[in-house]
């Protein structure tokens, strides 16, 4: 089979300019739309999956496996697991036990605002530092007891609604009817602690006036989770449930999966109506180069080498607005914070996200010229040579 140059089709992009604008700019917005569903799947599955570590066990209240918030237990857990469990990880002498108190509390900025968001506050010890490896203290300097002070994820300020330079260190943030200034700042890439409000255990528990913590996180270093999970089962004055880090994390990850497909959902119906628009662009398209079709006929050309050439016109089009949409997430999307009900998390444009957004747009390309170019081509030469 004799086939048509690729300059051929690369020559005839030119001849209506219009015409190619809107396949590029089609191709980009569903390339760029399935980059942005992608990457906000992607970035909320790390986040979540990136907070647990496979050697750290959580400590809570039966029945309240899947939220530590809703979780109470007694603040002597944290001692009584230090002494009772062998094998915990410890370093010159300070045992990786982790007590701590996680209450969602609304935040404002100012003393007088009445809009606020509920934040994620995390009362710690100095333990909390050695279980949780991924949190660098990256602007001022932990909080000190006794002091009303905090320190913020980098992405704090985004789930409370704040500009940046709102959430410094040196401002203060108003919660539990008292000032709290903030001196630090920390960052847990990929981690949901990254939206979080740390403040020392004790401060939290007066301003809350509660006496009970929420879990103790403990790391594993000769011991076992079964170990661990033997201590919980047998002190049933303590009423305890021990489970993996991660596992906790995973049943998150399973939580949102209907935020997950309604985001997928939507991008599909989307990219489905940028599919419509790209074939009703194709058809006015190839309809007025009937006439063409035939006379490439006339000459010799098959019906699957004129339809093969149209693909490579359409498909170099497709291909332009892809890049330019794989250019912009990365410039614009990526790390990009977005705020939800957990928290807040960045955008993660990966290879695999790079990966669907260029699949989708040449798909999109694909598939938006092979429907015109049969219908064109199933009309009889003489006819299409007469087509006005």
């Amino acid at each position: 089979m004799r086939l048509l140059p690729l300059d051929y089709a690369v020559r005839n992009l030119g001849r209506s300019p219009l015409r190619l604008a809107m396949s590029v700019v089609g191709a980009m917005l569903v390339a760029l739309l399935v980059l942005t569903a992608s990457a906000f799947v992607r970035g909320m599955e790390r986040s979540l999956i990136g907070s647990g570590s496979l050697d750290n066990v959580v400590l809570l209240g039966a029945g309240s496996e899947e939220s530590i918030e809703r979780s109470e237990i007694k603040a002597s857990v944290a001692s009584q697991a230090a002494a009772s469990i062998h094998g915990i990880r410890s370093q010159l002498g300070q045992a990786y036990v982790s007590p701590e108190v996680h209450m969602a509390l609304p935040v404002t900025g100012a003393p007088d605002t009445t809009t606020s968001n509920q934040v994620l506050i995390r009362g710690i010890s100095a333990a909390a530092y050695l279980v949780h490896p991924q949190v660098r203290i990256v602007d001022g300097r932990a909080p000190r007891q006794g002091a009303d002070e905090i320190m913020l994820g980098r992405l704090a300020h985004t789930r409370m609604g704040l500009t940046e330079d709102a959430a410094s260190v040196g401002r203060s943030l108003y919660f539990e009817d008292r000032a709290w200034k903030i001196v630090g700042r920390f960052d847990a890439p990929g981690t949901v602690m990254n939206a979080e409000i740390w403040t020392p255990l004790n401060d939290l528990m007066v301003a809350a006036r509660r006496d009970t913590i929420s879990c103790v996180v403990l790391t594993l270093g000769d011991a076992e989770f079964a170990d661990v999970d033997a201590f919980a089962k047998t002190r049933l004055d303590l009423e305890l449930t021990a489970l993996p880090e991660a596992d906790y994390y995973g049943q998150l990850v399973a939580f949102y999966t209907p935020v997950r497909m309604m985001i997928w959902l939507t991008a599909g119906l989307i990219a489905l109506c940028g599919l419509f628009g790209g074939l009703n662009t194709m058809y006015a398209a190839f309809v007025s180069r009937v006439r063409e079709i035939g006379m490439l006929q006339s000459l010799g050309y098959s019906r699957r080498a004129i339809a093969i050439s149209f693909a490579q016109e359409s498909l170099i089009a497709a291909a332009c607005g892809t890049l330019i949409a794989a250019v912009a997430g990365m410039m614009l999307l990526d790390g990009l914070a977005v705020r939800i009900s957990m928290g807040a998390f960045g955008l993660r444009m990966d290879t695999t996200t790079l990966m669907l957004g260029l699949g989708a747009g040449l798909l999109l390309g694909l598939i938006g010229a092979l429907p015109p170019t049969v219908r064109c081509l199933r009309m009889p030469i003489p006819a299409a040579l007469k087509a006005a």
